[in-house]
């Protein structure tokens, strides 16, 4: 956390000179059993992203989870969000949810309550452990999964975690953020 206290500053500086409104993103996410807790993030997307793209945020509209979370070219992320996403800095702030225990490095990433709706079977099982900030569908196919492909990757590693596993998904992640692979 100490090491990422003064990255996160900076970049907190410049979206705040890129556009308006808090650096910050705040989200309710679901945790272990379902428990809420506020997720934090650096801004990626413009502050009234929600009330200028209204149709990227309407999950009723979905019949099924074979949908893509995120766009190659999404209007809603700001010219320094995409710098930001590319090379997973939007991230660093998800370690004070580690710190307060609200999530561990390693496990599914905490999902938002509308599309929790859509996992069906899934739901329960996905909520059994504490998400995390990285995660096997993170590093293996990251912004290019469908939502199923995602959830199935997850599923995969909730079946098989274990401290090894933990170490091979940290480890990619590395390598996948260094590189920069399937993210935008």
């Amino acid at each position: 956390m100490t090491i990422a206290t003064p990255i996160v500053l900076v970049a907190a500086a410049v979206i705040r000179l890129e556009s308006k409104g808090s650096p910050f993103f705040l989200q309710t996410r679901l945790g272990k059993n379902g428990k809420p807790f506020k997720l934090f993030k650096l801004r990626g997307m413009y502050e009234d992203a929600r009330l200028r793209f209204p149709l990227y945020y309407d999950y009723s509209a979905r019949k099924d989870l074979d949908f893509f979370f995120h766009h190659e070219t999404d209007p809603r992320v700001t010219r320094v969000g995409r710098f930001l996403r590319r090379t997973s800095i939007d991230e660093l702030p998800n370690l004070w949810n580690v710190v307060t225990g609200d999530m561990s490095l390693v496990g599914p990433r905490p999902e938002i309550p509308e599309v929790l709706c859509l996992y069906g079977g899934y739901r329960e099982q996905y909520l059994s452990v504490k998400p995390g900030v990285t995660c096997l569908s993170k590093c293996t196919g990251r912004d290019k999964l469908t939502k199923r492909e995602t959830i199935e990757f997850d599923l995969d590693y909730i079946n098989r975690r274990t401290f090894g596993l933990d170490l091979k998904v940290l480890w990619k992640t590395f390598r996948g953020v260094v590189l920069r692979r399937d993210v935008f």
